[in-house]
C-alpha cells in the first residue's frame, strides 16, 4: 500500500504516524531549535589590563556580544595606562548576513512545516484531490532542502570566524595598552559556544529531514502515481501473456492413418 492509500485509511490524527506527516513534525521542532539557539544567543568574554600605574588598570573587562554578530558595533572601555582616561575599542568583523540568513530559513521552514502538517491532518482529502497541492509541496520541500544545506554551511563558516574574532587572545591585540611590553594583559575567560554549536548541528539535521522527506512527498504527486499506473499496467499485461494456454499439439500425438492401417494403402493393394 502506498503512502496515499495509507493516508486515506487512517483517522485524522493517525496521519501523524505516517512518514510524510511525522517527518513534518520533526522539521517543525528542529526548526524551532535551530533559530532559537542561534537567534537567542548572547556571549561574553573577559580580559584584563594590568598597567604599571595600578590606578589606571582594569583587571576584569567584560565584553558582551550577541546575535546577529555585528561585532564591529561592539565596543568596550579599555584603559590607556598612560593616564587615568579610557578609550573606546571596537571588535572587528560583521557576520550578520550568514546568521540572519540561517535564522530566516529556520523561521520560514518552521512556518511551512506547521502549515503542511495542519493540511495533512485536517484537509487531507482536498490535498489529494487537488493535484497542484502535492506538486507545490514537492517543489517547496526540494527548495528548503537546498536552502538548509546552503544556510547551514554558511553559518558554520561564519561561526568559525566569530570564534576567532572573539577569542580573548585576539581581542587583546586590539587594545593599544597591550602593545606596550611594560603592561600586562591577560585572558580571564572566553565565550561559551555550546548553544551556537548546537544551532549548526540542528541546521544540518534539518537538511537531512527535508531531503529525506522529498521521496514521501514525491509519492503524493501525479508523477509518481502515473509511473505506478504504467508499471502496474505493464505487469498485468505481462502476467496475462504468460497465463494464456499454450498451443494445442494434441493432433500430433494422435495416431495417423498410416499407423492404423499398418502400412501404405498402395502396398496393401499390391498384396
Amino acid at each position: 500500500m502506498d503512502t496515499a492509500n495509507q493516508l486515506a485509511s487512517v483517522g485524522t490524527f493517525q496521519v501523524l504516524k505516517l512518514p510524510l506527516a511525522f517527518i513534518r513534525v520533526l522539521e517543525w521542532l528542529f526548526s524551532i531549535f535551530a533559530f532559537a539557539t542561534c537567534g537567542g544567543y548572547s556571549g561574553q568574554l573577559r580580559v584584563s589590563v594590568d598597567c604599571m600605574e595600578r590606578a589606571s588598570s582594569n583587571l576584569s573587562m567584560g565584553i558582551d556580544f550577541a546575535y546577529p554578530f555585528r561585532l564591529y558595533q561592539v565596543s568596550f572601555e579599555a584603559p590607556v595606562c598612560e593616564a587615568t582616561r579610557r578609550e573606546r575599542v571596537f571588535l572587528t568583523g560583521d557576520y550578520s548576513s550568514s546568521a540572519e540568513f540561517f535564522v530566516t530559513i529556520a523561521v520560514f521552514a518552521f512556518l511551512y512545516s506547521l502549515m503542511a502538517t495542519t493540511v495533512y491532518v485536517f484537509f487531507l482529502n482536498k490535498y489529494r484531490e487537488n493535484t497542484r497541492g502535492p506538486f507545490i509541496d514537492f517543489i517547496v520541500t526540494v527548495v528548503f532542502s537546498f536552502m538548509w544545506l546552503v544556510s547551514s554551511s554558511a553559518w558554520a563558516k561564519a561561526l568559525s570566524d566569530v570564534k576567532v574574532a572573539t577569542d580573548p587572545d585576539e581581542v587583546q591585540l586590539l587594545i593599544p595598552a597591550c602593545k606596550d611590553p611594560t603592561n600586562k594583559c591577560g585572558s580571564l575567560h572566553g565565550p561559551r559556544w555550546s548553544g551556537l554549536n548546537t544551532s549548526v548541528v540542528f541546521g544540518f539535521l534539518n537538511f537531512v529531514l527535508w531531503a529525506g522527506n522529498i521521496w514521501f512527498v514525491f509519492k503524493e504527486t501525479t508523477w509518481h502515481k502515473g509511473t505506478s499506473k504504467l508499471a502496474a499496467g505493464a505487469s498485468e499485461k505481462q502476467a496475462g501473456t504468460f497465463s494464456q494456454q499454450p498451443y494445442n499439439h494434441g493432433s500430433l500425438d494422435q495416431p495417423s492413418e498410416y499407423s492404423q492401417v499398418g502400412g501404405p494403402t498402395s502396398y496393401s493393394n499390391q498384396m
